[in-house]
């Protein structure tokens, strides 16, 4: 859907007096705004203009708004209705919901409660919209992975040319970029993908267990030893070891692993036999091995042995044309996960979301949807229930190019948000009267 403040609303209604209304509030809203006085004329909008919401009186002469509704369902999957009708009773409300209403005002209505309800079938629209893609998400996702952008689209035909070939692969990207997940990609894309894939985070393991755990000992071989037991690369013999954080490993494991690459060979701790072993080897790192092999920290050769096809994420603030993407992607995904079906994201929360710097990358959005949608009350995620960093984070790039006017409306929302709309105590905190405090929230449109 387009943003909220370019939707555009058809208001179908036989009283010049309440098409005036509608067309004045919704335009100060920054809606586009089309008018009908009866049916025929609604119908001849929707074939030339493409509409995101008809708002309908109910009894109209001729045609009535029950059946423009059932028509717009019927022909126009794209649009949302929502009655609008001075004849308010169950029946009449019951009989427009079935015929496909999503809200249902009656008159006389404030203007909140007209922007609240036009808000509330915007976001229905937005998300139904949305939804009709996210099946061919789960679909077609490249093993997990989400991305149209063209960098993305790079490293999903790296990812299948490596998938081709057993060559070691170095996996480089930020924290949260998803290396695992292309390393998964690449053995469950390939001939090894009936095989074990055997993942070790060497930043998680302390460096006295992380030889014993990666080739195995020998019972007796040190103090607890009391049995033989094969590592990660004896399980993973015949498949794929992923070495997550590989620039964590000391010098001397580095050695050790060097010799791996280079013999096919394992030798496990307290044991003079080495055993063969076939074991496709991907490594991941998320700093520069370059400069740690020029300060002495990795070793040389062994960087050369993992860089035979290296695989580079792009963090998420690169990937503008995957962000949205990707929130609507965790939205569908969490909504079914936690049994939350009827969870609405105002469109502002989206954009802000979709504006957002993501230093955490593709993690941190998983875990702030997930968030968002546990902790949402009424169903409804607003602007407020987002965290204050990511708040503030909206507006944090737009330097000195904003207005004057732009400036002071930011200026009072804040105000107001921070004294939960005692105007009284804005004006005091704002240095200025109520009628004045009135008179700006009335010019910038503020609720």
């Amino acid at each position: 859907m387009e943003p909220r403040d370019t939707a555009t609303i058809l208001a179908v209604d036989d009283s010049p007096d309440t098409l005036e209304l509608l067309q004045r509030n919704l335009t100060s809203k920054g809606y586009r705004v089309f008018i009908a006085e009866d049916v025929p004329s609604a119908l001849k909008v929707l074939e030339s203009t493409r509409i995101d919401l008809v708002l309908t009186d109910l009894k109209m002469p001729g045609i009535s708004g029950l059946d423009l509704i059932r028509h717009i369902r019927e022909n126009y999957k794209n649009t949302e209705v929502m009655m609008i009708t001075g004849y308010a009773t169950v029946e009449g409300a019951v009989e427009a919901v079935k015929k496909g209403a999503e809200e249902y005002l009656a008159k006389p209505f404030t203007d909140q409660e007209l922007f609240a309800a036009v808000e509330r079938s915007l976001d229905k629209l937005h998300l139904r919209r949305s939804e009709g893609v996210f099946p061919d998400l789960f679909k077609d996702s490249f093993y997990g992975l989400i991305g149209q952008s063209p960098t993305m689209k790079k490293v999903f035909r790296t990812i299948s040319k490596a998938a081709e070939t057993v060559a070691t692969v170095l996996i480089t990207g930020e924290s949260g970029t998803g290396k695992e997940l292309v390393a998964r990609a690449i053995h469950y894309s390939g001939n090894r993908r009936s095989a074990s894939f055997v993942a070790v985070n060497c930043g998680g393991i302390p460096e006295s267990l992380l030889e014993s755990e990666l080739f195995g000992y020998v019972k007796g071989a040190f103090t607890g030893a009391t049995s033989t037991r094969a590592g990660f690369f004896q399980t993973a013999d015949g498949g794929t070891i992923f070495l997550d954080e590989i620039s964590e490993a000391t010098v001397s494991m580095q050695v050790k692993l060097l010799r791996v690459l280079q013999s096919k060979e394992v030798c496990m701790v307290g044991s003079t036999k080495t055993q063969q072993v076939d074991v496709r080897i991907i490594a991941a790192t998320n700093k520069d091995l370059q400069e740690l092999v020029k300060r002495g920290l990795f070793r040389e050769d062994l960087y050369f042995r993992l860089n035979i096809i290296n695989i580079g994420i792009p963090p998420l603030r690169e990937r503008e044309d995957d962000t949205l993407l990707l929130v609507k992607y965790f939205i569908a995904k969490f909504k079914r996960e936690l049994g939350r079906p009827e969870v609405l994201f105002a469109h502002g929360v989206l954009e802000a979301l979709k504006k957002y710097r993501w230093p955490g990358n593709v993690r941190e959005m998983e875990n702030t949807i997930q968030r968002l949608i546990l902790m949402s009350e009424n169903d409804r995620v607003e602007m407020t229930d987002l965290p204050v960093h990511m708040r503030f984070s909206v507006n944090r790039d737009r330097g000195y190019s904003r207005t004057i006017a732009e400036v002071e409306a930011e200026h009072i929302r804040g105000v107001l948000m921070k004294v939960a709309g005692n105007k009284s105590k804005a004006a005091g905190i704002l240095g200025i009267d109520r009628k004045t405090l009135r008179e700006k929230m009335k010019r910038y449109g503020i609720d």
